[in-house]
């Protein structure tokens, strides 16, 4: 048992980042770090689950939703700063949990962000696939339906008949191409990525500023439609509901901690990143939810291209394709960062012997963890193309809020046992804020239905399975002892 909650000290966990097999170029500045994490937020919420959550859960009340997870997130967020100026290297919540609650924790929450990083991806692919078909719909070419949906799934073919798709190949496509990219190079990487996310903000920025003058007030009315008898569709559960979804929305900023190793001065450059990407999101994410629904009945946006069917609206068929670029754009980002995070956390748990060495083999050219990106990428692919986006992201919500609960509990741990070392970023009114960061997710997570819950526990048991088969035996804290 001692050696299961033993502790990894920050300071080993710096020295062995900046051993020279491990060493990564440092390239990234803030306004790099931050574009990181606006373009992992700035995607699936507006271009996908808008709609949805409208349609489904919360009407026009979906801007509550959106306040009630940024306020989660503000809190959280704060938490992160300060672990990532505390602990510069790569890894995430995985490596903080290591460093405070000791292996076994760390191997759980490592294992859990899986489903935020990986399957995240996977969500966001699928709702790329969307408004990549809707795309080449407006150019007259249309995709066999059977090859742009999930395994299983009814479509209906030309000629009126119905049948079952094989898979979304265009979701699969997408993935492995942004993995090939990743393969390439942090600095590349991130030079493409800044492009895209100007690109993406000069959209959204533009369907506001236009959508708002076409706004019809009759469309916000009700503004918190009457509950249907079912917990999470509509009324005060709705938004409760919805909030738990679009929280999904917000997991960038978490993924912006990954970039802690690259960062030139860490200090520095992780907390405007995290909480200016966060700031800057949360601000769009609430207009475009205001303009959305006032332009569109909420009942009629449980489609994959919401905000497309907004612009369709205002009568505008070039802003229309513009719309579907940006979006196609911005969803792009998201999965390039989800993707670039988990192969960097994955790599992390292979140095400390909890994965397979192979995973953390550095590229000898490129410098980057390229088994572990390829290995990530083929299994994103793989259930981007066989799995419905509606599941996939209450998974992903699921275990998000889990790992930010670790976070929040390791401020106050660290705080508690080791308050004199230095800390570039503190957060303030400790315990308070974590503890309401705490307090916030759990609150999140109730609202998310018990088929979901059911698969985080499931999830869970596989994982410890796994530690305890081969983990536990290689871990480099255990052969030390």
């Amino acid at each position: 048992m001692k050696s299961l909650l033993a502790r990894k000290p920050v300071a080993d966990i710096i020295a062995a980042a900046d051993t020279p097999g491990r060493r990564v170029p440092k390239v990234l500045g803030p306004v790099s770090i931050a574009a990181m994490g606006v373009g992992a937020i700035i995607g699936a919420g507006i271009f996908v689950l808008t709609g949805t959550v409208a349609a489904l859960n919360a009407g026009p009340a979906i801007v509550l939703s959106f306040v009630l997870a940024a306020i989660a997130c503000a809190f959280v967020g704060l938490c992160y700063a300060e672990l990532s100026t505390f602990v510069p290297v790569a890894g995430s919540t995985y490596t903080y949990t290591y460093a405070t609650l000791g292996e076994l924790a760390a191997w759980v929450i490592g294992w859990d962000l899986i489903l935020e990083y990986a399957m995240g991806g996977a969500a966001v692919a699928v709702g790329w696939s969307g408004y990549f078909n809707g795309l080449l719909g407006m150019l007259g070419v249309a995709l066999p339906p059977q090859w742009v949906a999930a395994t299983g799934q009814a479509v209906v073919l030309s000629d009126g008949t119905t049948t079952t798709a094989v898979a979304n190949l265009p979701a699969a496509a997408i993935v492995l191409l942004i993995t090939a990219l990743l393969v390439g190079g942090t600095r590349e990487s991130a030079r493409l990525n800044n492009i895209m996310v100007a690109v993406k903000l000069t959209v959204v920025v533009a369907f506001i500023g236009l959508g708002v003058f076409y706004v019809n007030g009759a469309n916000w009315r009700p503004f918190i439609p009457d509950n249907t008898g079912e917990f999470g569709s509509f009324g005060v559960s709705g938004i409760l509901r919805g909030a738990s979804i679009v929280f999904f929305a917000y997991i960038g900023f978490d993924a912006v901690s990954n970039c802690a190793q690259e960062a030139r001065r860490p200090q520095r450059d992780m907390p405007i990143g995290i909480l200016g990407s966060l700031g800057v999101s949360t601000v769009l994410y609430i207009l475009v939810a205001g303009v959305l629904t006032g332009l569109v009945p909420y009942a009629e946006l449980n489609v994959p291209d919401p905000v497309a069917k907004g612009v369709r609206v205002m009568g505008h068929e070039w802003f229309s394709l513009f719309i579907a670029l940006g979006a196609l754009i911005g969803l792009t980002t998201v999965i390039l960062v989800l993707l670039y995070g988990q192969s960097r956390i994955f790599a992390t748990m292979a140095n400390d012997g909890l994965l397979p060495p192979v995973v953390g083999r550095l590229h000898p050219r490129l410098r980057t963890p390229w088994i572990s990106q390829i290995s990530i990428g083929l299994v994103v692919a793989t259930v981007a193309a066989v799995a419905p986006i509606d599941v996939l992201d209450e998974l992903v919500g699921v275990g998000t809020l889990f790992a930010f609960i670790l976070v929040c509990v390791a401020v106050i741990y660290l705080r508690a046992v080791d308050p004199h070392a230095p800390r570039p970023f503190r957060v303030p009114k400790v315990p308070w804020v974590p503890l309401l960061g705490i307090l916030s997710c759990l609150g999140l997570m109730s609202g998310l239905a018990p088929t979901t819950w059911l698969r985080l526990v499931i999830w869970l048991a596989i994982g410890l399975v796994v530690y305890f088969g081969y983990s536990r035996f290689h871990s480099r804290l255990f052969t030390k002892q």
